[in-house]
Formats: C-alpha cells, structure tokens, sequence
C-alpha cells in the first residue's frame, strides 16, 4: 500500500464546507485533490464522522443543519458503498478500544479528548500495519500535526 493519510475531523468539516467550520476550505480542498493524485488511502475514523455530526447538529440554522446533516449521511453513504475517495475505519474491537480507554486519562491530562486519542492509536496501528507506506494524520489542530511516519 501506498501513502495512507488518516482525516481529522477539522479536515472532513472543511471537505463538507460546514459554516462555522470552513475557513480554510480552499486550501484543504486543494491538498485533497493531492492526495487524490497522488493516490493515497484516505481513512476517516469512526470518531471523526460521530464529531463532525455534532458540529453539524450544533448549527443555528436548522436548514442548513439539515442540509448538511444530509451531506455528511450521503458522503459516509458513499464510503460504506466503495464510491467516495476515502473509507471509514472500522470500529475498533474490544481489546482496542480497552487500550484506548485506558490511554484516555494521559491524553486528557494533554487536553487531547477521546476522539483525537483514537485518531493517534489508528495512525499507530496504521504505521505497524504498513511499514513499507507512509502514514500520517492530516489536521488543521496543532495537536495532531507532525504524526508522518515515512518508511526507511
């Protein structure tokens, strides 16, 4: 496999031009059609989707909290089908997610929160899983940034 790049959700807010949240959509746009050239495994964790619904479902107005509530279900829809750019990851197993609770309490001293957490420990699992491909988590949160795991 080749370059595998994990979305944070401040990315996917952008990508479904999400008011309150879309302030640099041009740009991630542009790095988007990129990463399409370039042919790399968009993955969208589970969390990112759950948060982005929030965001969406926080907007004031209620057309445009429908309009994009439908958006996000059509986008995700299209994944789950193999007919959008990127693929949800599936959710995690029991042992999984018991590692990642047992994480949460270190990363929330760092005021990182369960979703950013589980973003990390799928970009970690990622990089053992290819170890040949490069890895990393594509963000507009400093928090995130800097995870790029390139091979050899």
């Amino acid at each position: 496999m080749g370059e595998i790049v994990i979305i944070d959700t401040s990315i996917l807010l952008n990508v479904l031009d999400v008011p309150n949240f879309n302030q640099d959509r041009e740009i991630v746009l542009e790095q988007f059609e990129q990463c399409i050239d370039r042919n790399a495994t968009l993955l969208v964790p589970l969390g990112v989707v759950l948060e982005t619904g929030n965001h969406i479902a926080q907007l004031g107005d209620g057309n445009k909290r429908w309009h994009h509530a439908k958006k996000l279900r059509d986008q995700m829809g299209k994944a789950l089908a193999g007919e959008a750019p990127w693929n949800l990851v599936p959710l995690p197993d029991h042992e999984q997610l018991k590692d990642w609770l047992n994480a949460f309490p270190d990363s929330a001293e760092r005021k990182a929160g369960l979703v950013d957490l589980s973003i990390i420990k799928e970009w970690e699992a990622a990089c053992q899983r290819h170890p040949l491909s490069r890895v990393c988590i594509w963000s507009l949160d400093h928090h995130l940034q800097g995870r790029d795991r390139k091979p050899g």
